[in-house]
């Protein structure tokens, strides 16, 4: 008898585990310890990867500051010769002050001269502007003034002397007082006069001649001192002094001589640089460069002199 066919009861598979490629690498991982117990419990403290110290109390913090401030000054207290120089070095250039900067402290009071130049110029806070006059402050008479370009005919001296010539005359204008007084009057073979200059003293003055001639007054006493002959061949019409041994005088002809008041052959040195007539000389502070100035009717020309006494 037939049993039947058998009936085949499926049996469940184990499971299969997870396929692993063959020579995989293991990659590698730093050591993370747990922050918990297996248990899962936090009430045991555990450290991860960073170390965080214990801060500790507040006596150990006051213990710390006490070894390093109270403890190091103590070991290290200057002596009885160092606390001196050190007292002495702060009263001489910190003025007794504890602290080079200072924003508590009421600044020192300034000095005296400081004060007074504060309250000038709380006084006068603002510069009055000089005012120009606008017209002139004395009009005088000038008969016979020449009437040329090539001429100096006036010049203010160290005294407040103005000289002016007038013609053949040479008229003194005391600015302090207002006086006018004629010094001197030319012969008429050699005038007009054509150039005057003060000296550096203010006392004596040179006198240019038309012709060729230059003249040294005494202003104080009127008198005639040297007369300068024979350098020149026309009208002297431009004079400057180095100094008061030195005069240096040009012509209309454009020669230029300096003359040494202290010797009988005045005619020290001759510059000849220009073609036409020397309108102006100038010394220059130091002393040793001569300025010249020559200039014609429709042009000018400028030259500089060295001169080394």
């Amino acid at each position: 008898m037939d049993a039947g066919p058998d009936v085949m009861t499926p049996v469940k598979a184990a499971p299969r585990a997870a396929s692993r490629s063959p020579l995989r690498e293991a990659r590698a991982s730093p050591y993370r310890p747990s922050l918990r117990t297996a248990a899962g419990s936090p009430a045991i403290k555990c450290y991860g990867d960073r170390f965080i110290p214990c801060r500790g109390s507040e006596e150990d913090r006051d213990i710390a500051r006490y070894l390093l401030t109270e403890k190091e000054n103590a070991a290290t207290a200057p002596s009885p010769s160092k606390g001196a120089y050190r007292q002495l070095l702060a009263e001489k250039m910190l003025n007794s002050r504890t602290r080079i900067l200072s924003f508590l402290n009421k600044p020192p009071e300034p000095d005296n001269f400081l004060a007074d130049d504060a309250a000038t110029i709380q006084a006068n806070p603002a510069r009055k502007r000089q005012r120009i006059p606008q017209t002139p402050d004395r009009i005088l008479d000038a008969p016979d003034l020449a009437d040329e370009y090539r001429v100096n005919l006036l010049d203010w001296g160290r005294r407040n002397v103005l000289s002016i010539a007038l013609g053949n005359r040479i008229c003194l204008l005391d600015a302090s007082s207002g006086s006018i007084s004629e010094l001197a009057t030319v012969h008429e073979d050699d005038g007009p006069v054509t150039s005057v200059s003060w000296a550096p003293d203010g006392r004596h003055i040179a006198v240019g001649l038309s012709s060729s001639v230059v003249q040294l007054w005494d202003s104080s006493s009127s008198r005639l001192l040297r007369t300068l002959e024979g350098v020149h061949e026309s009208g002297v019409g431009s004079l400057a002094w180095r100094d008061n041994k030195v005069l240096t005088s040009g012509d209309i002809y454009g020669k230029i001589v300096n003359n040494d008041m202290r010797i009988g052959n005045h005619a020290a040195q001759t510059y000849r640089g220009h073609t036409k007539g020397v309108c102006r000389l100038k010394w220059s502070g130091s002393g040793k460069q001569l300025a010249s100035v020559a200039a014609a009717t429709t042009s000018s020309s400028c030259g500089m002199l060295p001169w080394h006494p």
